[in-house]
């Protein structure tokens, strides 16, 4: 659970992070800024801000924003709709900092970032792509995966296929994909 004065906090750190990295947004999108704190109380070791800029049914655009070496955790964006959909197509994209994305493939010996040690028992997949600025990489549906931060934070495009997130699959069961907000 996160406290609504936290909630706060991270929001508005995201909005000012965003605009100091130069990237153009208007007013009215502060609203579609939400925190992926996944239930674990350690936001600034693990999670996600995630600004909206548009969802429909077949196609969603976001702006992953995250602290310096801020971690998300591995998941994948499983089949829906009893397999008719086969689950979420993402196309990562660097805008601002180094991002380093894990995926299936050749395990990175000598990785640039390093996950929460408490959190490493839930990774398997260890092949390091980085995402510098203007670099990009399509994650295919029902992929496991996971990101961190480099050490000055990071602004990802993440454009996709429909938004599922809330269906994400993750490898560790302490994970809460909807955020719960109480009130002090």
């Amino acid at each position: 659970m996160l406290k609504r004065s936290e909630w706060r906090t991270i929001r508005d750190w995201a909005w000012d992070f965003i605009q100091k990295a130069g990237f153009q947004v208007k007013e009215k999108e502060f609203k579609s800024i939400s925190v992926a704190d996944l239930g674990l109380n350690e936001f600034e070791l693990t999670g996600l801000t995630i600004l909206t800029l548009f969802e429909t049914e077949w196609i969603g655009a976001k702006i992953l924003i995250m602290k310096p070496n801020q971690f998300f955790p591995q998941h994948k964006h499983p089949p829906l709709d009893n397999g008719n959909f086969p689950g979420k197509t993402e196309v990562i994209r660097g805008y601002w900092g180094n991002f380093y994305l894990f995926v299936p493939g050749i395990k990175t010996l000598a990785p640039q970032v390093n996950p929460p040690p408490h959190r490493r028992k839930h990774i398997d997949v260890w092949h390091e792509i980085k995402v510098s600025p203007g670099d990009q990489y399509i994650i295919s549906p029902n992929t496991w995966h996971w990101f961190q931060a480099g050490s000055q934070g990071a602004i990802v495009w993440s454009i996709s296929s429909r938004v599922t997130d809330i269906e994400d699959q993750f490898r560790d069961p302490d994970v809460i994909r909807k955020t719960v907000i109480v009130d002090e």
